[in-house]
């Protein structure tokens, strides 16, 4: 129980990565606020086998591309748990399409998610963590962030952003003892990953290393070790869980 008395948000917690980061970060002692923007059943569902390890757990919904929302729901969370150590950037969509292709609006809205959200949120937990003089933030960017990837211009930018993001937060509040660092997952089997073609699915398993996609509980492992005091001493660092992908 390493994060026993600890509370965390987990932006995007009711799904896939979220979840499997939401419920180790339970495992380990910590309540946890769950902020979802699609399924209110996935979401509870994910509250309630939190609370089944022990902890405080709650589900919100916000849509963390709009700023009054994520700033309600972070007023929620102080009010329910008193303070905020601990914050889970993970939320994101997609839009794919090559450049040539892709409509402005999808570009803007990947990067109001899966940026703009993320900026929102820290910029709402940043006062906190800097009087507290102890957090931990962690973003979830991706290997696309780093690599690039046809079809997804928006993604990548947006990823990429998201590294920039983790860098500056972390000279910032590094004085505070606050820590920001990113987790890049490659290909992990989630629902996102489980709708690709099987052509494209086999395309990418041939060049990983490893021969195989990740699992969300291996983002969740790095996520809870970047939330504790044994990553007190690690800012600022963007680490790649892929199997090997872009080494």
């Amino acid at each position: 129980m390493t994060l026993s008395k600890k509370h965390a948000v987990v932006s995007g917690g009711s799904r896939g990565i979220g979840r499997a980061i939401a419920l180790e970060l339970a495992r380990q002692g910590a309540n946890v606020a769950i902020l979802y923007a699609g399924s209110a059943e996935a979401a509870n569902e994910t509250c309630e086998s939190a609370k089944a390890l022990g902890v405080e757990a709650l589900a919100l919904r916000c849509d963390v591309s709009q700023y009054s929302a994520v700033e309600e729901a972070i007023q929620q969370v102080k009010l329910d748990f008193g303070k905020i150590d601990i914050l889970v950037n993970n939320a994101g969509i997609n839009r794919d399409a090559l450049l040539l292709t892709m409509k402005p609006e999808d570009f803007d809205a990947v990067l109001d998610t899966n940026l703009k959200g993320a900026f929102y949120l820290i910029k709402q937990v940043y006062p906190i963590m800097m009087r507290a003089r102890w957090g931990r933030i962690i973003n979830i960017s991706s290997v696309a962030g780093i690599t690039g990837n046809a079809g997804q211009a928006n993604y990548a930018s947006a990823k990429a952003g998201l590294i920039g993001l983790t860098k500056t937060v972390a000279k910032e509040l590094a004085g505070r003892g606050v820590t920001c660092n990113a987790i890049a997952p490659g290909f992990i089997a989630t629902d996102m990953t489980d709708k690709l073609p099987e052509k494209i699915k086999e395309a990418a398993l041939s060049t990983i290393p490893m021969k195989r996609m990740g699992r969300p509980e291996d983002i969740a492992a790095l996520t809870a070790f970047l939330a504790g005091d044994g990553a007190g001493y690690l800012t600022g660092q963007v680490i790649q869980v892929d199997g090997g992908l872009a080494m």
